[in-house]
């Protein structure tokens, strides 16, 4: 073979080899997906949380019985073929209570979430990129966490009185000061940053440069927060209608059932030991998930 026609063979096959070494691109959310999936801590919790989600979402059809429908002849009844969970003081079937008390809990903890999340983000913008608004902001946030959160959403709760709307507020001002701080320390080190200098330079004003540019950068903290945040509100949920100042009877959630049955741990233990595993589940799914989603979203723990 010519020395000239073996060469542009030499060199072709270098292109397609070439070629065939370079991995294909794939597109950023599949890359992000494919690392969740990886994830085992996510996976185990993502799954454990659904299974409550949908059974919350689905309980008017998969709840074999009303929540609150009384059977006095069926009173204290232990776990059998109708009654899965037993039944409680007032003949209530526990399997449909707890069905149904997940959904009203799993509603607590999403609208504490909106509320930490909304207005943690808000404060702690504001004082990360505000610098006139740091000491002033921060402050209230310490005097606010000087109290533990729980201490101070009882107070809340048993200050405004029992109710859904007032265990909410309750849990989101608790919550609330931890979110604020964590978005303002990363806030703090994005307004750093090259590219938020390039912005300003530009003449980017200041809600273009902190929503678009410092905030969207500044979110997998508090992606991570939120999740411990829900797990936080249903087991605070949980102590406040154990106590008395949750949401009013009959209404079903975790804790209500779990204080209903209080009086009879001894004499019928599957009142509080089902609703109290069903919130060990929730939690601890939760705490997986963002475990796996700190571990996929912090650049540090993924290199």
């Amino acid at each position: 073979m010519p020395p000239s026609i073996q060469g542009c063979a030499l060199s072709s096959l270098d292109t397609n080899l070439a070629h065939e070494a370079l991995p294909e691109r794939q597109s950023p959310f599949l890359l992000f997906a494919r690392r969740l999936l990886g994830n085992r801590a996510f996976v185990i919790g993502g799954s454990l949380f659904l299974i409550v989600l949908v059974l919350a979402v689905f309980a008017d059809q998969i709840a074999p019985f009303k929540p609150n429908a009384n059977n006095f002849r069926a009173r204290l009844e232990a776990p059998s073929a109708m009654h899965w969970f037993g039944t409680d003081h007032f003949g209530r079937d526990i399997l449909s209570r707890a069905i149904h008390g997940g959904r009203l809990s799993l509603f607590i903890g999403l609208s504490v979430v909106l509320f930490t999340g909304v207005f943690g983000t808000l404060i702690g913008a504001a004082s990360g990129y505000f610098r006139r608004l740091d000491n002033i902001l921060m402050r209230i946030m310490d005097a606010l966490m000087a109290f533990p959160a729980i201490l101070l959403a009882i107070t809340v709760a048993a200050t405004l009185g029992a109710s859904v709307q007032n265990v909410i507020l309750a849990l989101g001002i608790a919550t609330t000061p931890h979110t604020a701080r964590i978005v303002r320390a990363s806030v703090l080190v994005v307004r750093e940053m090259e590219f938020v200098e390039a912005a300003r330079a530009l003449g980017a004003s200041h809600m273009r440069i902190l929503f678009r540019h410092i905030l969207a950068n500044a979110m997998a903290p508090l992606i991570v927060r939120l999740t411990y945040v829900f797990a936080s509100a249903i087991l605070a949920e949980a102590l406040l209608s154990y106590i008395g100042v949750g949401p009013p009877p009959p209404a079903a959630t975790f804790g209500g059932i779990i204080a209903n049955g209080r009086d009879f741990m001894v004499e019928a233990p599957w009142v509080t030991l089902f609703p109290g595993l069903i919130i060990l589940i929730v939690v601890l799914g939760l705490n997986l998930l963002g475990d796996g989603l700190r571990d996929v979203l912090d650049p540090r723990i993924r290199v």
